[in-house]
């Protein structure tokens, strides 16, 4: 995509009037040369390969290690029970998130957005926010449109990886994205979409990366689920009218340099953080034990 920055998406999408989604496919199309229907089909199907990975998730699964699998499916029997009290959409955002991160732990099929760590947090928020507003399918597309947008724009000006910037890359960006879409979904701005972006990232600065055991399982699924939560206050936050002193271009490049500055321990090595707990020690020489057995 020729548009490296969230300035200039806002800039050409407000010019012609259109959403950053539209404006991305458009762009698509033009580096490609495939047409907008060749393109919406394509992500038609990623589209689908999400709501797969959801139901797959919700039904309960577990992954190869043993250690994690099932939340998803404890979080919609507590909401049939009435339990809960963050409500709609978040509740759903939730499940959906756990759902998606627990299928790839368990080596399932998912659509990495921005990467298989993070894979719960656009599909939690897109596919929750899409049923509270009853959201078309080609809404939903043109929101996925404008999602890998701002994802292209951070893998361009900063970076997606854990092992380089800590789990703001990963979980920051999938936050960010999902902000950005679901604030398009609810009708907003290309503006508001920016400043959606900004304070998702800012919410989640200085994240460190330490899976357990070196697995993308704990902290990373639950960690998808509490993302969800910060992509939708960011939303809505923007659609308030809220915006972001800092602009969002300059909070990403803030990313980069936090996570250039961050140790190597906290930085996808499980050399610090949880990884590096009691229980992260333990968890990892039991595995390494059963894998010699």
């Amino acid at each position: 995509m020729a548009i490296t920055t969230i300035a200039k998406l806002v800039e050409a999408a407000s010019s012609r009037g259109s959403t950053i989604g539209a404006l991305a496919r458009e762009l698509e199309a033009d580096d490609t040369g495939l047409s907008v229907a060749q393109l919406d089909e394509k992500m038609r199907r990623r589209l689908q390969v999400m709501r797969d990975s959801v139901a797959a998730g919700l039904e309960g699964v577990r992954s190869k290690s043993g250690l994690t699998g099932g939340d998803a499916r404890r979080m919609t029997e507590a909401q049939s029970r009435g339990v809960l009290i963050g409500n709609e959409p978040l509740d759903s955002a939730m499940a959906y998130a756990l759902a998606v991160s627990e299928v790839n732990a368990a080596m399932g099929r998912i659509v990495a957005a921005p990467t298989a760590g993070s894979c719960g947090i656009l599909p939690g928020v897109l596919l929750s926010v899409a049923k509270t507003l009853d959201t078309s399918d080609a809404s939903l597309i043109e929101a996925l449109f404008s999602a890998g947008a701002v994802g292209a724009v951070v893998a361009r000006s900063s970076t997606l990886a854990g092992a380089a910037a800590g789990c703001q890359a990963e979980c920051g960006t999938g936050a960010a994205m999902a902000a950005a879409a679901a604030t398009e979904l609810a009708k907003g701005s290309p503006r508001q979409c920016a400043n959606a972006v900004a304070f998702a990232f800012k919410g989640l600065l200085g994240l460190v990366c330490d899976p357990v055991a070196g697995l993308v399982e704990v902290p990373c699924i639950k960690r998808n689920a509490i993302c969800v939560a910060v992509a939708l206050a960011a939303a809505d936050m923007a659609l308030a009218g809220i915006e972001s002193v800092v602009p969002p271009d300059e909070v990403i490049e803030t990313m980069g340099l936090i996570g250039r500055e961050l140790p190597a321990s906290l930085r996808e090595t499980a050399l610090g953080g949880l990884a590096a707990t009691p229980t992260g020690k333990g968890l990892a020489a039991k595995l390494m034990s059963s894998k010699q057995e």
